[in-house]
C-alpha cells in the first residue's frame, strides 16, 4: 500500500490555503453567501498570523464590504493615521517632498497585520469556517482528468535521512471541490500550478522586493501616534529600487521598516544591511534613540502589478492574494487588494455552486469579475509606476509624477523583467562594506533572527532543495561570490570550507524566516523553497 494510501482525508466543498487577510477574507465571504457550504483553512504558521509581516498602513474599503460593523464587532484598528510626510534621504540630510496622492493615508489605520488577522479568523470562524493551523500544504491533488481535487499535509517526524523517527506521522489529505491558493509571495503550491497550467504564459515575469521589519519601543515623550513616514533615496543608490517606511502606532510603537527592489544588480548589496544602514540616518535615528527593539522579520512582496497577474483559475481552483500578485506598490499596500482578490474569488466560486456540482471546474468568471471591480481600476492607474524604475531610479521618479499627474491614463503599459536576471558578475562590481553592528541601533542577522522567535524541528529534512549542488560554487561563487550570503536576511546561506580547503555552500534551514527572497533572487534557479514541517518557521508578535 503506498504511503498516499495510508493517508486519512476529510472532504470539504471548498479548502482554502493560507490564513492571511486574502484566505481569511474569501472564507468568510464563502459563508456569508452560502452558509451550508463546508470551508476549511490551512495555515502552515503555528497559529493564525504567526507568519504575517506587513507594514502596515491598512486601508478599510475591502473590509468595509466584507464586514460593515467592523467597529461594532472590536477589529483591531486602533490607531487612525495621521500626518504624512516623505522624505528624500541624502547620506546626512532629508528634504520633504510632496507626498504623492497614492501615498496620502487619511482615513487608514496603522495596524499589526497578525492582531487584524486573528480578529479575522475570529469572524470566519463564528461563520462555521475550520481553521486548522500548524498543517502546511505540501501536494497538490489531482483526479484521473488533471484537475485539482484538494491538497495533502506534509508527513511529520520524517528525519533528516528520510526515515520514519519515532513521531513519525502521515499528512492528510483535505478533499474539496474547489481550492483556493493563498499561499502569500511566491507560494511553493502556487509555483508548480504555474508550470502545470502554463498560468504565466499571457503575463510578464513577476518581480519582487524584500521587506526588513522591525518594532521598536520607544520613549514616550518620542512617540507621534499616528505619525507616518516614508522615505526614498539613500541607502540605494541610483540604479537601485527601495525605499523605507516609520509608523508610530500603539503604546509606544513604531514600525519601521526597509525594502529593497530584488532586481538589483550588484552581487555584494544585502538588503539586511542596508535596512541596517538606513537606521544610523539622522531623521532616522531620532526617532530609535532611547528605544529597543522587540521584533524582526522579513518578506518577499510581488511587485509586478497588473500586467505580471497570471491566469487567475484552472480546474478546480483559483489563486488569490499576493500569491497571484494583487498589490498596490505607489500606494505601499497589499492588505485591502488582498482581502478584495479573495472577496471576488468566493462570489464568482458561489455562484458556479449555485448552477450544480462544480467539482473539478474552471472558475472562468473570477477574471471577469475582477475586471470589473474597483481593484481593477485601481491597479491599472499605477501599472507603470513600479516598471519604469528599471531604467534607474531618476527615470522612474520623474516617470511616476507625471504618471501620477496623468491617471495612469497613457495608452502604453511597461514590461517587467525577471529579478534573478539582473545580477552583474562580481568582476564588474564594486563590493559594498557595511559597517559593523553596534547592538543599539544595528544589529547582526543571527540575533535578529533570535527575536522573530524562528524555530523549525531539527531532525528535519531541509526544505531549501537543491536542484544541482555543484552550482553555488560553481557557477555562483565564482560569477557572483555567492549572492545568497548576502540576500538572505536569516544567515541561512554561508560558504565554508572543508577539511581540504574546498569551498561548500552550507544551509542553516533551522534560521529561514520563510521570506522567500532564495527563490526568488538565486541567479541559477537552483534554489527550490518547500514547505517545513507544519507549525515551522517564524513566530511573529505584533507584525
Amino acid at each position: 500500500m503506498s504511503e498516499a494510501q495510508k493517508r486519512e482525508s476529510m472532504s470539504y466543498d471548498v479548502v482554502i490555503v493560507g490564513a492571511g487577510p486574502a484566505g481569511l477574507a474569501a472564507g468568510i465571504r464563502l459563508k456569508q453567501l452560502k452558509p451550508d457550504m463546508s470551508v476549511c483553512i490551512l495555515e502552515k504558521g503555528s497559529e493564525v498570523g504567526a507568519h504575517l509581516l506587513s507594514g502596515a498602513v491598512f486601508e478599510t474599503r475591502a473590509l468595509d464590504e466584507l464586514i460593515p460593523d467592523w467597529k461594532e464587532k472590536g477589529a483591531p484598528l486602533d490607531t487612525p493615521a495621521g500626518e504624512d510626510r516623505f522624505l528624500f534621504l541624502t547620506e546626512k540630510k532629508s528634504f520633504r517632498l510632496p507626498t504623492p496622492p497614492q501615498m496620502k493615508n487619511h482615513g487608514n489605520y496603522i495596524i499589526s497585520l497578525g492582531a487584524f488577522a486573528k480578529w479575522l479568523a475570529d469572524q470566519a470562524q463564528a461563520l462555521g469556517v475550520e481553521i486548522y493551523p500548524g498543517f502546511a500544504a505540501s501536494e497538490i491533488l489531482y483526479n484521473e482528468n488533471g484537475a485539482v481535487y484538494g491538497v495533502a499535509t506534509g508527513d511529520m517526524g520524517v528525519t533528516k535521512s528520510g526515515e520514519h523517527g519515532p513521531n513519525y506521522q502521515p499528512g492528510m489529505e483535505l478533499h474539496a471541490k474547489q481550492t483556493i491558493f493563498a499561499e502569500g509571495c511566491r507560494g511553493s503550491l502556487t509555483k508548480q500550478l504555474f508550470e502545470k497550467y502554463d498560468l504565466r504564459k499571457d503575463c510578464d515575469p513577476q518581480t519582487y522586493g524584500l521587506g526588513i521589519k522591525e518594532v521598536w519601543e520607544i520613549p514616550a515623550d518620542k512617540h507621534q501616534k499616528g505619525l507616518i513616514v516614508h522615505t526614498t533615496g539613500w541607502p540605494m543608490d541610483s540604479k537601485t529600487y527601495g525605499g523605507s517606511w516609520m509608523y508610530h502606532y500603539g503604546d509606544n510603537l513604531v514600525s519601521v521598516g526597509f525594502v529593497v527592489g530584488l532586481d538589483y544588480e550588484n552581487p555584494y548589496l544585502s538588503p539586511f544591511e542596508e535596512m541596517q544602514r538606513f537606521k544610523t540616518h539622522p531623521d532616522v535615528r531620532k526617532h530609535l534613540e532611547g528605544g529597543k527593539r522587540v521584533s524582526y522579520g522579513a518578506r518577499a512582496i510581488s511587485e509586478g502589478g497588473l500586467q505580471s497577474l497570471p491566469k487567475l483559475s484552472f480546474p478546480g481552483g483559483v489563486l488569490i492574494g499576493d500569491t497571484a500578485g494583487f498589490l498596490n506598490v505607489p500606494k505601499i499596500k497589499g492588505n485591502h487588494a488582498a482581502m478584495k482578490s479573495g472577496m471576488l474569488a468566493a462570489e464568482s466560486l458561489a455562484a458556479l455552486f449555485d448552477a450544480g456540482d462544480m467539482a473539478g471546474q474552471e472558475c472562468t468568471t473570477y477574471r471577469a469579475a475582477f475586471e470589473k471591480s474597483w481593484l481593477f481600476d485601481e491597479l491599472h492607474k499605477v501599472r507603470n509606476i513600479r516598471p519604469s524604475f528599471h531604467k534607474g531610479f531618476w527615470t522612474g521618479f520623474l516617470y511616476s509624477a507625471i504618471d501620477t499627474l496623468l491617471c495612469g491614463k497613457t495608452p502604453w503599459t511597461f514590461k517587467n523583467r525577471s529579478d534573478h536576471d539582473t545580477l552583474k558578475n562580481k568582476t564588474d562590481v564594486t563590493p559594498i562594506n557595511y559597517p559593523k553592528p553596534d547592538g543599539v541601533l544595528t544589529f547582526d542577522r543571527l540575533s535578529s533572527v533570535f527575536i522573530s522567535n524562528t524555530n523549525h524541528a531539527e531532525d528535519q529534512p531541509s526544505h531549501l532543495k537543491l536542484k544541482d549542488e555543484t552550482i553555488p560554487v560553481r557557477v555562483n561563487l565564482d560569477q557572483y561570490d555567492e549572492p545568497a550570503q548576502r540576500y538572505c536576511p536569516a544567515g541561512v546561506y554561508e560558504i565554508v570550507k572543508n577539511d581540504a580547503g574546498e569551498p561548500h555552500l552550507q544551509i542553516n534551514a533551522q534560521n529561514c524566516v520563510h521570506c522567500k527572497t532564495c527563490d526568488i533572487k538565486d541567479p541559477t534557479q537552483n534554489i527550490d523553497w518547500t514547505t517545513p514541517e507544519g507549525g515551522g518557521g517564524p513566530n511573529y508578535t505584533g507584525m
